[in-house]
């Protein structure tokens, strides 16, 4: 329900108005959203601005504040703008206005500031009553021929006064500097651009009005930002966003290296990408030494003074810059994504998403709009002027007749106009007339500016009928605001490039490890070391008590280490993660999560383009490839699945065409490896069947090599005709040969190197 009136605090009858609840939220909620929209979130597409840009430069040009004029305090600018055309608060206007001054958030600052109006940092300006301010030149042009009759004017809020619905925009500002909000439902998000490269746009657009998106980009490459940095955004991506009026732009920090004496060197990033705070930044970046995200990082430093100068220090000088960089751009906001959004409110105030070539276009039929009306106005002027100077001329050549009438007559006004047919304006001019202005010399001053006038009227009236002419003056005016922010020009030369980002095949876990070579040991009891060197004798190597080494892989710091477990689970290890060979190294339990119920199987130097061999105790088994079973977690990575009593058994590299697996009831299988499945993770397909125990060992081999095998005395043998013992996967084998070993094992261990 809704109260109107009351009456002694009491609702009146008559002034309930019931109304259910649904539709009164609706209503209001939609009445709101729609005020949001219109008044704050999103900028005209005509001028590029919202209500209270809009309000302070008209303010602004209200206390005379053009460039050649002195500055006036900030208060005393926000007080006229709250309390004759923004009444919602001193601090979202000081704030509109600080970031209309800012030289790093506005590419072409609207406001000249002096004083504190905040840092690149994130510092908040001063006090409004500390600063001052004035309009640049780009906030004088937006209000170029405001008191002509250019645009519409409204009614402000409290109706007293006037204010302008859009501004006769003489500069590109929407794309020039660009738009931020958040509206309810919608949004708009417009990074800047260059003005000498919209303005050549908008020519060719002038020439061409049908002219594809394409085209325009040869002359709008791409954003602008105040802060400079690098735009690394393909081409293609940057086309489908300007066509579509949705996407973004990645942009990282421009950065050189800096050599130091004794071959070492530093990193200095002198621009970094827009709207990022450098203050914040550098935070980022010392959380990131600190946690160790980039280990390679030593330390962040900011040498900035007036320009940005902050100093990245590597830990060692073997490390590429450019691989560092590529680590930190991934981490920090030393990259960072603008988005794109042109979502604007048209010439009908009407929101919607325009394209690139839309925006410019509505940019010049704004102008023309503003063209015509201001021609209409001064056209209106002249007319009015020149039928002023008729009645003046009709006087000169009647002088005698004309004072003959004002001295006799009565009514000297109607006498005049009857006698020589004027107008009342005409008559009342003469008769307003001085005495010293019928001089002679007054006389061919009107004539003389009765043929100028009439030959403007003429040009005037010429460019009003000519579609033509009127975009000729528009295109000179365009050219005008080129040769002002061109980019000869200190404010008008890019400050943005474009450049592909580096196509680094780098493996950021290694790329700055010291490469050397290691032996990585396992011993029984399950206590890991990676020695330096290549550890061939193994008699040199200490181990506790009753303890002897398992697993023995030579390899490189830079290479990672994969440990297969009776529960099925592969393990990856970083070679350069491990403890190094002083004392017995560390338990393996405490580096990866391995039940004590369950033991390392295997040990090997990871490689992805090898297969390997897995099978379970009762028989199952298959093919993987190694670069399916990278663990990323302590947890490991189930890929063998084991249930009950069965547990992973073997885990062997294939070498070769041919299967052969083993019982514990020493008989052998020989099948075709091509009849054992690749999977990434199950319990396999039936190796080989038994009647009593389970697999004893597994191994494959090359048919034109043979068979091998460890006999009693652990010697290598060949197994004569291996093909009798060749059957069918699944199948049940025969008796192994005569002196095979009683262990059941192909091999002398299940290492793999």
């Amino acid at each position: 329900m809704t109260d109107t009136t009351t009456k002694n605090g009491v609702p009146d009858d008559d002034s309930i108005i019931e109304e259910h609840i649904d539709e009164a939220l609706s209503s209001r909620y939609l009445a709101y959203a729609l005020s949001t929209i219109t008044q704050r979130a999103l900028p005209d597409v005509r001028d590029g601005l919202k209500p209270v840009h809009r309000r302070i430069l008209y303010a602004m040009r209200q206390l005379k504040l053009n460039p050649e004029n002195a500055h006036k305090k900030c208060a005393r600018i926000v007080g006229d703008v709250m309390g004759q055309y923004h009444p919602h608060g001193d601090a979202s206007i000081y704030d509109a206005l600080v970031k209309l001054s800012q030289s790093f958030s506005a590419r072409y600052p609207l406001v000249d500031g002096q004083g504190n109006f905040g840092n690149i940092d994130g510092d908040s300006a001063a006090a409004m009553r500390y600063t001052e301010a004035k309009m640049t030149a780009a906030g004088v042009a937006l209000l170029e021929g405001i008191d002509e009759d250019a645009v519409d004017f409204t009614a402000t809020y409290n109706e007293e006064d006037e204010e302008p619905v859009v501004l006769p925009a003489g500069f590109p500002n929407l794309l020039a500097n660009g738009s931020q909000g958040i509206a309810v439902g919608m949004a708009t998000s417009i990074p800047p651009h260059n003005a000498a490269e919209i303005c050549d746009a908008a020519l060719h657009l002038i020439k061409t009005p049908n002219a594809r998106i394409e085209t325009l980009m040869n002359y709008v490459q791409g954003p602008d930002f105040p802060t400079g940095g690098i735009i690394t955004e393909p081409r293609e991506s940057i086309l489908e966003a300007y066509q579509t009026g949705r996407g973004g732009f990645k942009v990282r920090a421009r950065w050189h290296k800096e050599d130091l004496p004794r071959g070492l060197w530093q990193i200095v990033v002198t621009e970094i990408p827009y709207q990022v705070q450098k203050s914040r930044l550098i935070e980022k970046l010392a959380d990131i030494i600190e946690s160790k995200k980039v280990p390679w990082l030593e330390d962040v430093r900011d040498e900035s003074a007036e320009d940005i100068r902050v100093v990245l220090e590597p830990k060692s000088k073997n490390i590429d810059p450019a691989a560092l960089m590529e680590s930190l751009f991934k981490v920090s906001e030393l990259e960072s994504r603008t988005s794109l959004n042109m979502n604007v409110l048209d010439a009908t105030r009407t929101p919607r998403v325009m394209n690139l070539r839309e925006v410019i276009q509505a940019f010049l039929d704004h102008r023309r709009v503003v063209l015509q009306r201001r021609s209409n106005q001064r056209l209106g002027k002249i007319i009015d002027r020149i039928e002023l100077l008729d009645g003046y001329m009709i006087a000169f050549l009647n002088i005698d007749e004309v004072i003959r009438i004002v001295r006799f007559e009565d009514e000297p006004k109607k006498e005049l106009i009857k006698a020589f047919d004027l107008t009342e304006r005409q008559a009342d001019a003469i008769l307003n007339m001085r005495l010293r202005a019928l001089n002679k010399l007054q006389e061919l001053e009107l004539k003389t500016e009765n043929d100028a006038l009439a030959a403007e009227k003429a040009e005037i009236e010429a460019l009003l009928g000519s579609d033509k002419k009127q975009w000729t003056v528009i295109a000179e005016q365009v050219k005008e605001i080129r040769d002002a922010y061109g980019p000869k020009t200190d404010i008008g030369k890019r400050r943005s490039t474009f450049a592909d980002a580096p196509d680094l095949d780098i493996d950021f876990a290694t790329a700055f490890i010291v490469k050397e070579p290691v032996t990585v040991i396992l011993s029984e009891k399950g206590w890991i070391r990676a020695m330096k060197g290549k550890v061939d004798d193994m008699s040199s190597v200490k181990f506790k008590d009753g303890d002897n080494a398992a697993f023995v892989v030579h390899c490189e710091t830079t290479d990672k280490i994969i440990l297969f477990a009776t529960n099925g689970k592969f393990y990856t290890l970083g070679a350069d993660k491990l403890p190094g060979g002083r004392g017995n190294g560390e338990p393996i339990r405490l580096m990866i999560d391995l039940e004590n119920d369950h033991e390392p199987i295997g040990m090997f130097l990871h490689n992805e383009a090898r297969e390997l061999l897995i099978a379970s105790t009762d028989g199952y088994g298959f093919r993987v490839s190694e670069k399916d079973i990278i663990a990323s977690t302590k947890g490991g990575k189930q890929t063998l699945n084991v249930k009950g009593g069965t547990e992973a058994a073997r885990c062997v590299e294939i070498t070769g065409d041919k299967v052969a697996s083993i019982g514990e009831n020493r008989k052998i299988l020989v099948f075709d490896l091509d009849d054992l499945p690749v999977m990434s993770r199950g319990k396999g397909v039936r190796i080989q069947k038994f009647k009593d125990g389970g697999l004893a060992d597994i191994t494959t081999f090359d048919a034109e090599t043979g068979l091998t095998f460890i006999d009693s005395s652990n010697r290598t043998n060949s197994v004569a005709d291996w093909k009798i013992l060749e059957g069918k996967r699944a199948g049940a084998g025969r008796m192994a040969p005569r002196g095979f070993s009683r262990g059941g094992r192909f091999t002398p261990d299940h290492r793999l190197k």
